[in-house]
Order: structure tokens, then C-alpha cells, then sequence
């Protein structure tokens, strides 16, 4: 199924991170628009963002780390991870994973 999807896990404590707040944007004529925004899910994973009309583009995802590193107490460096990526082939599905700690993280193109 086409479409945007994510996870996020949390490498410091070895799990997922649930009840992060996700912000999905698309460029349009040089201005980033939000499409979509919800909270990852217990299993830290936000399973399709809410996408009216899937169209190549370049888009955005915001992950409101901070919240959820203030939640937990946990002292943290960014207030906000945004993935900046492009969709060539509205036929394909694009996951966007990203893997945090409070000083760090990492993302890929997974499948």
C-alpha cells in the first residue's frame, strides 16, 4: 500500500518511544504545508499518515522528541528531529524510521 509510515525507537532504553508527537509536512510552491500530525502508538509506530492527495513531492517529518524525553526526565539535546525526504514513485510505500537517544539519532529509508 502507498503511503508514509514511521517508528521511532529509543535506543537508550531498548524500546519503543510511544507518545511521540509526529508532524507529516509537503512542500508545496516552496512553503511546507501540514498534511497530518499523530502520536506514536505503544508500539512507537505511526502506521499511515492521513495523506489527501499523494503526489511526488518533497516532505517532511517532525518528531517532537523533546516532549517526550522531558516525560521521561531524561535530559535531552534536540527539541525536534525533522527528516527532510522526497517521494518519486507515488506506487511505493515510504517508511521513515528513526532511532533516538537524548543526544543523538539516526534514520533510514526502511521498508
Amino acid at each position: 500500500m502507498a503511503g508514509i509510515s514511521t517508528h521511532i525507537l529509543n535506543a537508550s532504553l531498548g524500546q519503543p518511544a510511544r507518545l511521540v508527537l509526529v508532524k507529516l509536512r509537503q512542500e508545496i510552491n516552496h512553503q511546507y504545508i501540514l498534511l497530518d500530525e499523530q502520536f506514536t502508538d505503544a508500539d512507537g509506530r505511526i502506521p499511515a499518515f492521513k495523506i489527501d492527495s499523494f503526489i511526488q513531492a518533497n516532505y517532511q517529518l517532525i518528531f517532537e522528541v523533546g516532549d517526550y524525553f522531558q516525560a521521561l526526565n531524561t535530559d535531552s539535546f534536540y527539541p525536534s528531529v525533522c527528516i527532510d525526504f522526497k517521494v518519486v514513485d507515488t506506487q511505493q510505500h515510504y517508511h521513515v524510521p528513526l532511532l533516538i537517544s537524548p543526544f543523538s539519532y539516526s534514520t533510514y529509508r526502511g521498508s
